[in-house]
């Protein structure tokens, strides 16, 4: 931000953003005994029920509050276009793109439920606001949540408007508003017909946009009330009914349905998911480049069936199957078997990304090193001590060209230098270091690969971003895909 923008924010600080933060927190104060009051002693079969009177007050008397609180914010007015459906003509509202918690403002306009984690219900005052819609709720504990949590949005969607409209962000994260990532399917499965509900934040200055790289969630807090205005639009679009090939395929129904709505934003789309945007711009000491192939890797993984929630355990199998294999390679087969998954085109590509001599065989302990920047995208440390695991000779020491072979593998490139890096790890010259060491060095020197790495091997040659990098919106880092188009190439392999 310029000088300008920077005293505006600093004169609202201390004018402006105590008293809205006051009121905002007044009227959230304010909502809650009605909250909690209409949420005692209602049950699933009270919900399918017409509102009864009562609740039909309470329900116009908290849409007054929460239109007070964010008219406390900054929010004046709101500009809705189109016309929402009624239950009975879509179950299930889709909402995109997701880019704040200030995207509530089309949750409390609506009361529509929403999909929660359930640790959600347990905040303070907001918890009991929650409650009160009857979101369903997932939970981290449950490993067959997903399940669970599918059912029962397939179980109100056919409900035939007997319960309130579901309203789903299905990019499943928070974006930039630059492009559109992969839908998950889940609001898609039910097969019923949706509306999509396209967001906007026609801002000069974007103090909105709540990623994981850039301002922190008290940060934009304070930079949007201490802005006089904040525009939003909300735009209702026509009701997509389904065809029955779609019906059949939620995927295919996602990608639709996200092209609609695309269009009527005017950006692109991207197939990268939310688990891609995690492991692209992960907190590790090790930044994967821009033509990293582990993109690809972990799309190939999703793609075998690989659960999410068990991850950790098959690479726990792999890593240890590894281990007893050492340094034999083994050709597709063997992969295959290794792998317990038959031999398919997605597991020909995954082998293809590590057949780096193209002479038919892989060093599997480069798989399982790549398995776990996937599974653990921000924990470096521990994916180059299980790979010390992998390549320790029987003392426990690993080369410089094993380290280069670790390193290259965890960030997905053809070719590394690591010279310095071992130099400066291997401080008695010996010519082989263990992981102690490195764990040593790494406590001392936690931007290690900043400072031996990234300037030889990571420079304009592979045009990578670096956190510095000025923002479109000019506060938040934009993290998506530079060319959408190159969701079409081929797949790249690791080494070329």
């Amino acid at each position: 931000m310029c000088f300008a923008p920077k005293l505006k924010i600093a004169f609202m600080t201390l004018t402006l953003f105590p008293i809205r933060l006051f009121f905002a927190a007044f009227m959230m104060l304010l909502a809650w005994p009605f909250a909690f009051i209409a949420s005692m002693g209602s049950d699933e079969q009270e919900l399918e029920k017409p509102l009864s009177w009562w609740r039909k007050i309470v329900d116009v008397l908290l849409k007054a509050i929460m239109r007070m609180m964010w008219l406390a914010g900054g929010f004046h007015w709101i500009n809705v276009k189109g016309r929402r459906a009624l239950p009975a003509e879509a179950a299930i509202l889709t909402v995109a793109p997701h880019s704040s918690y200030f995207d509530a403002i089309p949750v409390t306009m609506t009361f529509a439920s929403i999909v929660m984690k359930a640790e959600s219900k347990d905040i303070p005052v907001w918890g009991t606001l929650i409650k009160y819609i009857r979101p369903v709720f997932v939970s981290r504990s449950d490993q067959d949540s997903r399940r669970k949590t599918v059912e029962e949005i397939k179980r109100r969607a056919q409900s035939d408007g007997k319960w309130p409209q579901i309203m789903i962000f299905p990019e499943g994260t928070c974006t930039n508003r630059s492009c559109l990532i992969t839908f998950k399917p889940g609001a898609f499965i039910p097969g019923v017909p949706v509306q999509p509900v396209v967001l906007r934040y026609p801002n000069k200055l974007d103090t909105i946009t709540w990623t994981w790289q850039g301002p922190g969630a008290l940060e934009i807090l304070w930079l949007t009330l201490c802005q006089f205005h904040n525009s939003v639009e909300i735009e209702f679009l026509p009701v997509y009914i389904p065809s029955e090939e779609e019906r059949r395929n939620p995927v295919l129904y996602a990608n639709n349905v996200r092209r609609v709505m695309a269009e009527a934003l005017g950006v692109s789309v991207t197939d990268y998911t939310f688990e891609d945007c995690q492991l692209a711009l992960a907190e590790g000491q090790l930044r994967l480049p821009s033509d990293t192939c582990l993109l690809e890797f972990a799309k190939l993984v999703r793609s075998l069936g690989l659960k999410p929630e068990t991850l950790e355990d098959d690479l726990e199998k792999y890593a240890t199957s590894a281990m007893k294999m050492k340094e034999e390679k083994v050709d597709l087969k063997e992969f295959s078997a290794y792998m317990e998954f038959p031999v398919s085109h997605t597991l020909e590509s995954m082998f293809a990304l590590f057949d780096e001599n193209e002479d038919g065989v892989i060093d599997v302990r480069e798989f399982v090193i790549a398995l776990s920047v996937v599974c653990k995208p921000s924990k470096t440390l521990e994916t180059i001590q299980l790979a010390f695991q992998l390549y320790q000779s029987e003392n426990g020491t690993i080369t410089q060209d094993d380290l280069a072979h670790i390193l290259k593998t965890a960030m997905g490139v053809s070719q590394i230098n690591v010279t310095h890096l071992f130099r400066a790890v291997d401080e008695e010259e010996k010519g082989k270091i263990t992981y102690d060491d490195f764990y040593r060095f790494a406590e001392l020197h936690p931007h290690f690969a900043e400072d031996y790495l990234y300037p030889d091997q990571m420079g304009a040659e592979h045009g990578l971003e670096t956190s510095s990098r000025s923002a479109p919106n000019g506060i938040c880092t934009d993290f998506s895909p530079e060319n959408a188009e190159d969701k079409n190439k081929p797949l790249q392999k690791k080494l070329n």
